[in-house]
């Protein structure tokens, strides 16, 4: 088993949705590319640069099965829903047949088969705001064998009671962050299927047509559900104390359901003015006792999501000198990093694919084997592939001396 004073520790650094397509915008390059990252491309230069197939072939790219499969869990084996993974960030305790949707507060050109997804997050609402509204929604429109979880910002959870036996396992409603300025009219039919599901949307529909507390939501969206969420002891698994530090519930409860530490950091929005130098602080302090942190950054794939090629790259600006910089410059030689993103989000189709990704491992002294700067380009002339994704981080630690 690792310890502090054997081996080095493990840092693993995640730009969510980093990687891209070459952007007519940005002169035909990648935001990657496009981006100042001289830390990263240091390390790219001095160390190994592969891609990494984070999504299983036949699986959703979505940022649970991707952290999934860099956390070191196979998603084929574990993944049960997104639902189920930010119920385990928020500590609910679940019967084994509860339906755990994901329940997003959006905006919709108007609730009809007619209607678009025009913002799968209601204009990035206000936690607050949104908290306010959900639980509005719990008094006036939930149905009897329903609970309503507030989260974070749009980010909020519906939990069908000993549901597994019915519909609600089976309906598929599309992630909203993937049908922008879509229609919706596939999605409305799936919700119909369920009378108690629909009663509620409609319900909300209305009753945030009445009031939505000054924000942009205008619907509510269940999707991504799935049954209790399991995961083998990551120190088990690994043989190191590890944490996360993450905006994000799916990252949270991803280590939790792992029993890992999840570190809470205030200010930490999931957005492109994200606590970048309060996240570094908690992973730093952690590791004066723990061996391994999982640093994930959520705002290149919102910029992304948001089709926003300049403020994409200035986030993986961003990511390299707030978050590697002071991670490298504080560690020096006593640490491994590896660093990726889970899943390319493209500004072209402002949705996730599943394409490899690109990673960097460093270490002192590694050999390196060719790459002359970090990015998706360089990553594939390596010819270094790490297929199943989820083998990465056990390669990273045997990379490390772990």
């Amino acid at each position: 088993m690792s310890t502090a004073s054997t081996s080095p520790k493990l840092i693993f650094l995640i730009a969510d949705g980093m990687g891209d397509l070459p952007v007519p915008a940005l002169g035909g390059r990648t935001p990657m590319e496009a981006a100042h990252t001289p830390a990263m491309d240091r390390l790219a230069r001095e160390g190994l640069v592969g891609l990494c197939r984070t999504v299983p072939v036949g699986m959703a790219p979505g940022s649970d099965v991707a952290n999934m499969s860099l956390l070191g869990f196979d998603p084929a084996s574990h993944h049960t829903g997104r639902g189920p993974i930010e119920a385990a960030a928020q500590g609910l305790a679940l019967d084994p047949d509860d339906v755990v949707f994901r329940l997003n507060t959006v905006t919709v050109s108007e609730f009809a088969e007619t209607g678009l997804m025009r913002d799968y997050s209601a204009g990035h609402i206000d936690t607050a705001v949104s908290t306010a509204l959900v639980k509005a929604l719990g008094a006036s429109c939930l149905p009897a064998g329903y609970e309503l979880h507030p989260g974070v910002q749009y980010r909020h959870l519906l939990v069908a009671k000993h549901a597994a036996g019915r519909e609600e396992a089976t309906v598929f409603v599309r992630p909203p962050h993937d049908i922008t300025d879509q229609g919706i009219a596939p999605d409305l039919a799936e919700l119909r299927r369920v009378p108690a599901l629909w009663e509620f949307v409609t319900c909300a529909a209305r009753r945030l047509a009445e009031d939505a507390g000054g924000s942009k939501a205008n619907a509510v969206w269940p999707w991504g559900q799935g049954r209790a969420l399991t995961l083998p002891s990551f120190a088990d698994a690994f043989g190191l104390r590890g944490a996360v530090v993450s905006a994000v519930d799916l990252v949270k409860g991803l280590g939790r359901a792992a029993g890992m530490d999840v570190l809470d950091v205030p200010g930490a929005t999931g957005l492109l003015d994200t606590n970048y130098e309060g996240k570094v602080a908690a992973a730093l302090a952690y590791l004066e006792k723990g061996d391994f942190v999982f640093v994930h950054v959520e705002a290149p794939d919102e910029c992304g999501h948001g089709g926003d090629a300049a403020a994409k790259t200035e986030a993986v600006a961003r990511f390299d000198a707030r978050v590697v910089v002071p991670m490298r410059d504080a560690l020096g030689d006593r640490a491994a990093f590896l660093i990726a993103c889970d899943h390319p989000t493209p500004i072209a189709l402002r949705t996730h694919t599943s394409d490899p990704v690109p990673f960097l491992f460093w270490k002192p002294g590694i050999a390196a084997n060719g790459a002359a700067a970090f990015s998706e380009q360089e990553a594939a002339k390596t010819g270094l592939c790490i297929e199943p994704g989820h083998t990465l981080l056990s390669r990273a630690a045997a990379w490390a001396g772990n």
